[in-house]
């Protein structure tokens, strides 16, 4: 039995014929040398009949060095016939044809232009990211509003669920972060003060500082990153594995299975964190200015009773549900939007995240200029 990929030419009438014989497999030694030479055998005549009746094996590889060569000639405007070919060859020159790939040079012009033209397009993506989280949040609100209709719809299962997934797993992570934060706030305030004989003030600093600012935005940063990557990977994979499509056949609404219950425990998680948060980074500075500035717990939380007022507490408070809403949209946005693909899953958790820690930073932003507009 003849192992080799072999071929011979005979000429007809009209041209060349090509006797193939052998095994054109991927394994087969000399494949691509045979290859090579009935390509230059069938470039050298305008006709050919590529002659399969000996052929013994052939496979994908075999099959598309072999249409290599028919590709050549009738690109040439030659043509080329087959002859003796099985079906199950004809299935294989089908699917594994030889096919050519056009490539496009990368347009040439001013790099300025270049620059504007990205961030012009940028700026166009945040404006339909803007669009798309309004309306998604539109559809929030009418399964919201079905729910309170009917309140048998919610599906407070899931709802305690993600609120333990969301809330009391996350709470260790918060406290420590936090924890942390009120020392190293504690440290540099007591250091930077005690220059002028007011290391005592480094008190009004940590519950200022924590309470309306720091503790409410580490707390959102965290969550962004934790419990958002989290909603957008679950959902990202029911819609790669159709769960989404299958839920609208049974005549329930996505948003209202998958998005709500994740959105009302979030709604819920971060103040209750945002709260722990406060309260961790609050213990944290006592601590250092007891060990580090001298400050006994008495006259700390004596001095921080004279330094913060309820409205200090509450404006951390009240960013927090803000926050879980914004948090919540662009999650739940990026997972129905992803693709078929892992490829797809990793981009839209990627921009989950990035998108939600930014837009966080963004609603802190206007918060603190509102509040000092009206002065609370």
């Amino acid at each position: 039995m003849t192992v080799e990929p072999t071929f011979a030419t005979e000429p007809v009438a009209n041209g060349l014929k090509l006797r193939l014989r052998g095994r054109w497999t991927i394994g087969a030694r000399g494949l691509e040398r045979q290859a090579d030479a009935l390509l230059a055998a069938a470039r050298a005549r305008r006709a050919i009949v590529l002659d399969l009746t000996a052929l013994e094996a052939m496979d994908t590889a075999g099959a598309w060095l072999i249409d290599r060569a028919r590709n050549a000639v009738t690109q040439a405007g030659g043509a080329c016939a087959l002859e003796g070919a099985r079906a199950e060859h004809d299935i294989l020159l089908g699917e594994a044809r030889y096919r050519t790939f056009e490539t496009t040079e990368a347009p040439r012009g001013s790099p300025l232009l270049a620059l504007l033209t990205h961030v012009g397009k940028a700026v166009v993506s945040v404006a339909d990211d803007l669009y798309a989280g309004i309306a998604f949040l539109g559809q929030i609100m009418t399964a919201l509003v079905r729910i309170v209709v009917k309140p048998a719809r919610l599906r407070m299962t899931s709802v305690v669920f993600h609120l333990d997934t969301f809330g009391l797993r996350a709470l260790p992570i918060i406290g420590l972060i936090n924890f942390l934060v009120g020392c190293i706030v504690a440290q540099q305030g007591i250091f930077q003060l005690q220059r002028f004989g007011a290391a005592t003030f480094a008190v009004d600093l940590i519950g200022i500082l924590v309470l309306r600012e720091l503790a409410v935005l580490l707390t959102s940063i965290m969550v962004a990153g934790r419990s958002g990557s989290a909603i957008t990977a679950e959902i990202g994979a029911m819609k790669m594995r159709e769960e989404i499509d299958a839920l609208r056949v049974m005549g329930l609404d996505p948003v209202e299975v998958l998005v709500v219950p994740r959105f009302l425990a979030l709604l819920i998680a971060l103040p209750l964190l945002t709260f722990v948060a406060d309260m961790a980074a609050i213990s944290g500075g006592l601590l250092v200015g007891w060990v580090y500035g001298g400050i006994s717990p008495e006259v700390f939380l004596s001095r921080l009773q004279n330094a913060i007022a309820l409205n200090t507490f509450l404006v951390g408070l009240i960013k927090a549900p803000f926050m879980a809403t914004v948090i919540a949209l662009i999650s739940a946005v990026e997972g129905l939007a992803v693709q078929g693909s892992a490829e797809s899953l990793g981009k839209r958790v990627t921009a989950s995240v990035v998108k939600s820690i930014f837009m966080v930073i963004v609603v802190d932003g206007v918060f603190a200029m509102f509040f000092a507009a009206i002065k609370y």
